[in-house]
């Protein structure tokens, strides 16, 4: 049997004390509050159990990194107590895969409406993962899209819209999802949803032009990983009918 079919098998029969490379008891290590011993594990073990949970139990990297960053953002709130919501946090991330971990925890206090800072060490050399996470921790709040497009308005000298710049669409045209607005009484929580891959929005600001009324069109979008994709043809030029 080789080493690493060995290692495997030593790890399924799951002694606790066991981990890929072998493991000595009297090595430091963590007890979970079921009274379980983690052991601590250098690099080299821990990219073996990684692969050997994503081989054997499902899991790929993107889901095992989503997890991690989950309960890493749950631990942080609960280790602040009453004050998380008014605390400033700061997420310190390499380029590796504990780095993406924190991206992701970065992303799920965000969520939370937590002021984070997100810190990179190589923001120029982020792994696979990592990087994804990177690009999901950019989406942004409705309320912000909704800001940055009302300022564009506004700085052409067009009237400050008085509506939500949009809203998303699902089983009916208002699904009650994310609203790309202010935050004004009658959105309710609404503008504080996310706008996150695979959302579809309509965009349907208007503006009133002197001499020529009320131009409004609306459009509708999906949300990729890298921008988004229209959902038909947008229009940008004036039609002349009659």
């Amino acid at each position: 049997m080789s080493d690493r079919k060995a290692s495997r098998h030593r790890y399924r029969k799951g002694t606790h004390n066991h981990v890929p490379g072998g493991f000595d008891p009297h090595q430091p290590g963590l007890i979970s509050e079921g009274g379980i011993r983690v052991p601590a594990v250098t690099a080299d073990q821990m990219r073996e159990i990684d692969r050997i949970a994503m081989e054997d139990t499902g899991p790929n990297l993107f889901q095992m990194m989503e997890n991690a960053g989950r309960t890493l953002a749950l631990q942080t709130i609960d280790a602040l107590g009453s004050s998380w919501r008014s605390t400033r946090v700061v997420v310190l991330a390499g380029g590796g895969g504990n780095g993406g971990g924190g991206i992701c925890a970065a992303r799920h206090l965000a969520n939370r409406d937590v002021a984070v800072a997100l810190v990179l060490s190589e923001p120029d050399r982020l792994g696979e993962v990592p990087l994804f996470q990177r690009k999901v921790f950019a989406s942004t709040c409705g309320r912000e899209v909704d800001a940055a497009a009302r300022s564009s308005l506004v700085d052409a000298g067009y009237p400050e819209p008085m509506h939500a710049l949009g809203h998303q669409l699902g089983r009916s045209a208002h699904d009650g999802g994310t609203t790309l607005a202010p935050r004004w009484d009658r959105y309710g929580a609404a503008p504080l949803g996310l706008v996150e891959v695979g959302n579809v929005f309509t965009v349907e600001y208007g503006a009133a032009v002197p001499g020529h009324g009320y131009i409004g069109p609306e459009e509708d979008l999906v949300v990729t990983a890298d921008g988004v994709e229209w959902l038909s043809t947008p229009q940008r030029e004036l039609w002349l009918v009659g």
